[in-house]
C-alpha cells in the first residue's frame, strides 16, 4: 500500500519562499494548506500547487492573530487530515534607519515576523504533541545571527525567532518528544518583498548580492522537513561566511557593514513613491495583484547553491575526505619505500 500524502502547512504562502515551498511540496503530491493575507497571491499559489500535482487549501490568515491560526488548524485537519509538516515563513518589514521607523511600525513587524512564528508553532504543537509526531520548520535568515543596517525591526524579529527556536528545541529534547523542530538560515533571496515592503530609502531596495532564487530556498526547506533532527541548516556560501565572521570578528563586521550596508541594499534606481506597502494590508488583496514567487531581480539571481549541496551531503564529503587522505597516505608510504 502507498503512503498517504503528507499534509503540509505553509505560512506566507502567497509569494517568495513560502510560495516556492508550497509549490515544491505540491510536486510531491502533498496536501498543502496555504496561509497568507492576500487573496490574489493565495489564489495564484493554490493554482500552482494543483498544477504541480498537489492538493491546495488556501486560507486567508493574519499570523499575528493566534485565533486566526487556531481556526485554520481546525479547518486543515477537518478537510485535509492530521498535519505532518508546518513551515513558518510569513513576515513583513520596514526598510529604513531605526530612527525613521515609527514605534507602531516596529511593533507590527515584531507581531507578524516574530509572534507569527510563535503563534504558528503553538498552533502546530497543540495538535502534534498529543500524537507525538510532526515537524516544524522555521525559515530563518543569516540575519537571525547578524544584524545589518536599515533592517532593525526585521533583524530583531529574526534574532528573537532564533532564541525561541533554541529554547523550544531544548524542551522537546527534554521531553523525549518525537515532534521535531529545525531552522533554515537563508541568504539573500529574490522575493517580491523588495516591491511591497514599506521603504523609506531614497533608492529601490534590493537583497545584498549574491542573490538566490526562491526555489533554492524551497529545496532547503523540503530537505530540512525530511531531515529535521539537525538543529539548523545554512543555505548559501554567503550565509556560512556571514555567520562564521560574526562569531569570530563581530566588531570588524560592524565596521564593514557600516561602510557597505547602505549601498549594498539599494539599486541605482530611485525609490518609487507609489510602491505598495504590505505592513498593514496585503499588497496582493482584491484591488492589488499577484506578485508571484519571484521578485524583480531574476537577471542577477542564481538557482544553485554548492554550499547547500555540501551541507546536505556532509557525510558523503566526509567519507570522500577520509578516502582521499588514506589514498594520499598510501602514496606517500609507497614513495618513501621507493
Amino acid at each position: 500500500m502507498g503512503r498517504d500524502p503528507q499534509v503540509v502547512v505553509v505560512t506566507g504562502a502567497s509569494g517568495g519562499i513560502g510560495r516556492a515551498t508550497a509549490r515544491a511540496f505540491g510536486a510531491r503530491g502533498a496536501k498543502v494548506a496555504l496561509l497568507a493575507r492576500g487573496e490574489k497571491g493565495l489564489e495564484g499559489a493554490a493554482q500552482e500547487v494543483r498544477a504541480a500535482g498537489g492538493t491546495a487549501l488556501p486560507l486567508t490568515v493574519d499570523t499575528s492573530r493566534f485565533e486566526d491560526l487556531q481556526g485554520a488548524v481546525r479547518r486543515i485537519e477537518e478537510e485535509l487530515g492530521p498535519i505532518d509538516v508546518w513551515v513558518n515563513v510569513a513576515f513583513t518589514s520596514v526598510f529604513a534607519p531605526f530612527t525613521q521607523v515609527r514605534p507602531e511600525e516596529f511593533k507590527r513587524v515584531t507581531e507578524v515576523t516574530y509572534l507569527g512564528y510563535v503563534h504558528g508553532t503553538r498552533a502546530a504543537l497543540d495538535v502534534m504533541l498529543p500524537r507525538d509526531r510532526g515537524t516544524i520548520v522555521q525559515v530563518g535568515s543569516a540575519l537571525a545571527y547578524r544584524g545589518i543596517p536599515l533592517q532593525s525591526a526585521y533583524c530583531g524579529a529574526k534574532h528573537a525567532i532564533q532564541g525561541f527556536h533554541d529554547s523550544l528545541r531544548c524542551e522537546l529534547l527534554h521531553d523525549k518528544s518525537n515532534v521535531r523542530v529545525t531552522m533554515v538560515q537563508m541568504p539573500a533571496v529574490n522575493t517580491p518583498q523588495f516591491s511591497w515592503v514599506l521603504s523609506r530609502l531614497p533608492r529601490q531596495a534590493q537583497p545584498v548580492p549574491p542573490i538566490y532564487q526562491p526555489e533554492v530556498a524551497a529545496k532547503a526547506v523540503l530537505y530540512a522537513a525530511d531531515h529535521p533532527k539537525r538543529r539548523e541548516y545554512w543555505v548559501g556560501g554567503t550565509t556560512a561566511a556571514t555567520l562564521i565572521a560574526d562569531k569570530f570578528a563581530p566588531g570588524l563586521l560592524d565596521r564593514y557593514l557600516a561602510r557597505t550596508g547602505y549601498g549594498s541594499q539599494q539599486t541605482g534606481r530611485p525609490h518609487d513613491p507609489d510602491q505598495p506597502a504590505n505592513l498593514w494590508e496585503p499588497a496582493d488583496s482584491d484591488d492589488g495583484r499577484d506578485f508571484g514567487a519571484h521578485g524583480i531581480f531574476d537577471d542577477t539571481s542564481t538557482r544553485r547553491s554548492y554550499q547547500l549541496w555540501a551541507s546536505q551531503h556532509h557525510g558523503l564529503l566526509g567519507a570522500a575526505a577520509v578516502v582521499a587522505a588514506a589514498a594520499a597516505g598510501a602514496l606517500a608510504t609507497r614513495a618513501a619505500r621507493g
